[in-house]
């Protein structure tokens, strides 16, 4: 009894320090893998929320037998047990879900890569043209150097032509003085030669010889009617030498050669006269109203200008009082000028001429003027156009033509032109997209461009053949093809 005691003491004993130790073993695998897999996923949040719970157990005396089992706890094949699946599981599905979130955020970094790529990209192209631009500042401040260089060179081109002509001016001085001493010693050449001539004519002539009487070339008494002006008043460019009257004075004064008549055989040429009798007037109607009813040049001063002006009065038209302000009768005349001459005017007072818009304009100015136009074909037929109301504006507004009512047989050529500026060869202000005193050959108050062209080119005969309508032409007349044989245009107070 005593020995199987002890038998089964030992037994109990061996069993239990063998449980003990397997349970040692499976504790330190246990807390060994656990330790592994916390160390590995020790970054998941979940594990510091587990909760651990404590069993009292109630202690029971052992009165039966113990059936010792010499088997160990169901186990894997590898020590783990299924609740260390479970947890790796439970660690798995957590790992997968931060690894989501992980590709996530992969996905928004790539996002923000490309972002970065495309900034740079543009950062690079911005360089790029920065450098562009720098390189095109460059240049042009190379170009601004060069051209300060160059102005720099002209500048001094410019003093040393300046020197030259100061010295040049110099030298003209000198040669002024020379010239002025060599006239001197001329002078006094000539006055010696005439002494010398004196002395032989008293030394070879006989002493009741006298010299031959001087010629007369204008008469000393004058009329007071009939004195003849030298110089042409007003702002006119009177030509006057076209006037074969004044060809012929000039052709006397001069030295050509001719047949040198006798002394008492000379016949006078007279110019052609201005009247200067009480006046000036301020026009040819304030002429009539003054008694004076002969036609001819007259001298006239219009208010608010100091300058005297030559014109033509008309006083057998209509009760006379009429101031020729353009007049066309043989193309003596070349009417393609530019705007200056049409300006200050051009031509013979007693023949073709253009009075001068300024003119024109300081005439019309001092009240209500009309004007009269006559015309005449090649067959000698004459019509008129009269229009109640006629003035110019200034030149700032380039003298723009202002007429009133028609009343004629000639057509009204002019109201297509009502309101239009003047335009010449050198000064374009039509409605036409080209110049339209180029294409007629004159200067007038063209629209775009011209129903009458009173200033265009004179052609003999009537029709004539041109690539442009260019004659002296009124278009309700005669048609823009045939060019007439006389115009003139007047004005009158109403």
């Amino acid at each position: 009894m005593n020995s199987l005691t002890w038998s089964l003491c030992l037994l109990l004993i061996s069993l239990m320090c063998a449980g003990g130790k397997r349970q040692q073993l499976h504790a330190k695998s246990k807390t060994a893998t656990h330790t592994a897999v916390h160390n590995r996923y020790r970054r998941s949040p979940d594990t510091s929320n587990k909760c651990a719970y404590t069993f009292l157990v109630p202690h029971q005396r052992i009165t039966g037998p113990i059936c010792v089992s010499s088997k160990s706890p169901e186990t894997d094949n590898s020590g783990i047990t299924k609740m260390d699946v479970e947890e790796l599981k439970e660690i798995m599905s957590k790992q997968k879900r931060q690894i989501e979130n992980l590709q996530l955020l992969v996905e928004v970094d790539g996002g923000i890569v490309n972002e970065v790529k495309l900034l740079r990209k543009e950062s690079r192209n911005m360089n790029s043209r920065v450098t562009q631009l720098y390189m095109q500042l460059l240049h042009e401040i190379i170009r601004k150097r060069d051209n300060s260089l160059e102005i720099s060179q002209l500048e001094n081109k410019v003093l040393n032509s300046t020197a030259e002509i100061l010295r040049m001016a110099t030298r003209y001085r000198q040669l002024e003085q020379k010239y002025a001493v060599l006239s001197a010693l001329v002078n006094n050449q000539s006055v010696i030669i005439t002494k010398l001539e004196q002395e032989c004519i008293r030394s070879l002539a006989p002493k009741e010889y006298e010299a031959p009487p001087l010629v007369q070339v204008v008469p000393q008494s004058i009329p007071r009617s009939r004195q003849y002006q030298s110089n042409l008043f007003g702002s006119n460019e009177i030509q006057r030498d076209q006037n074969p009257a004044f060809a012929r004075e000039r052709g006397l004064r001069s030295g050509a050669p001719s047949h040198e008549p006798s002394p008492t055989s000379i016949t006078i040429t007279e110019p052609p006269v201005t009247e200067e009798l009480d006046g000036p007037w301020k026009d040819c109607y304030h002429v009539q109203q003054a008694g004076y009813s002969n036609s001819g040049m007259y001298l006239i001063k219009p208010e608010g200008t100091d300058k005297l002006m030559q014109v033509w009065c008309d006083h057998s038209h209509d009760q006379g009082g009429w101031t020729v302000i353009q007049r066309r009768v043989d193309g003596s005349v070349n009417f393609f000028r530019n705007w200056e001459n049409y300006k200050r005017g051009f031509g013979n007072i007693d023949g073709e001429h253009w009075l001068g818009l300024e003119n024109i304009y300081r005439l019309t100015v001092q009240g209500n003027y009309k004007l009269y136009i006559k015309l005449e074909d090649w067959s000698d037929k004459k019509v008129y156009a009269e229009f109640a109301t006629f003035r110019t504006e200034d030149e700032d507004d380039n003298y723009r033509l202002r007429v009133g009512s028609y009343q004629g047989n000639a057509g009204d050529s002019l109201i297509w032109h009502n309101g239009k500026q003047f335009t010449t060869l050198d000064r374009d202000r039509d409605s036409y997209s080209g110049n339209c005193a180029h294409f007629h050959k004159g200067g007038w108050w063209y629209n775009a461009c011209a129903h009458s062209n009173l200033n265009g080119v004179w052609y003999r005969g009537g029709h004539y053949r041109s690539k442009y309508q260019d004659g002296v032409y009124w278009a309700e007349f005669r048609g823009g093809s045939y060019s007439l044989k006389s115009a003139v245009m007047m004005v009158k107070p109403e």
